[in-house]
């Protein structure tokens, strides 16, 4: 049995984390972050940023022996009368690592400082392997030849994106780039495409696809994009064809649900190698 430590935000995913290691017989210490734990089933230890000291201190004390991040959070304000002796020396790196503005620096000062409490760091497919789908076309329909154009134009375009550590989804219709993600996240540009009026060019109205996949030189432990069944019918309502997603880097929940979504939508899902075959 190994003792897991699941820091967990917003969304469906920890709860899924939460019942799949239960399943086999881990433990699971839920650490909801203050502000975010609104969706977990429960929360064993709440924490704030200022009490992470205190937090990494009482999990090597109860003998977790891994780590994992999930769920979404947004950069929460730290209040200085609120920092605990246990938290206030690590303050200067946490501060420092939110001030730096990109979600891959925060994220790798976090993941260190649980590393350095002898925490081995997991990644949310990692410990549910099947999070992650098979390569290929998982619905009944499939990409046309426009769609594979699209899906190079937008990998071009998050490559732009991560060098900047800025969203990890684009909308492509045409070649042209619609719209790209960035921190109201993948929901809110879909919903702003939907709301577009229906009195534009026919290309900018309907088609294209939704594409997802990690930053460019994403530590994939934490922070993996991920897609469910509201994902779909957000794609739908913005009038797609579909979602494409890099293979090995995106995660789906609920896949049979969001499979047959797609399905009943008429969209394609299609989970694309990352890296054209070798010739």
């Amino acid at each position: 049995m190994t003792h897991i430590a699941l820091v967990a935000g917003r969304g469906a995913l920890p709860a899924r984390l939460i019942a799949a290691c239960e399943a086999r017989g881990d433990s699971v210490t839920v650490c909801g972050l203050d502000g975010f734990a609104q969706d977990l089933p429960r929360n064993d230890r709440p924490f704030r940023l200022e009490t992470l000291g205190r937090l990494l201190a009482d999990l090597q004390a109860e003998g977790a022996q891994e780590a994992c991040l999930a769920g979404a959070v947004q950069r929460p304000q730290l209040d200085a009368s609120c920092i605990d002796p246990a938290t206030r020396p690590l303050m200067e790196r946490v501060t420092g690592a939110l001030a730096a503005g990109g979600d891959d620096g925060a994220l790798r000062v976090l993941l260190s400082l649980f590393e350095e409490a002898g925490l081995a760091v997991r990644g949310a497919a990692d410990l549910v392997p099947g999070l992650l789908p098979p390569e290929g076309v998982l619905t009944a329909r499939d990409p046309a030849e426009g769609h594979a154009r699209d899906a190079s134009r937008a990998v071009e375009t998050l490559a732009l994106m991560g060098r900047a550590d800025v969203g990890q989804a684009c909308v492509v219709r045409g070649g042209h780039v619609l719209a790209v993600e960035a921190l109201p996240g993948t929901d809110w540009m879909l919903e702003s495409l939907a709301a577009l009026p229906p009195d534009l060019p026919q290309h900018l109205c309907a088609g294209g696809l939704l594409y997802k996949a990690p930053k460019p030189g994403q530590d994939r432990r934490v922070d993996l994009p991920l897609i469910g069944p509201d994902t779909v019918a957000a794609a739908a309502r913005a009038r797609l064809d579909g979602i494409a997603l890099e293979a090995g880097g995106v995660m789906v929940l609920d896949r049979e649900e969001t499979v047959a979504a797609a399905d009943a939508a008429g969209l394609f899902l299609w989970v694309r190698r990352a890296q054209p075959d070798p010739e």
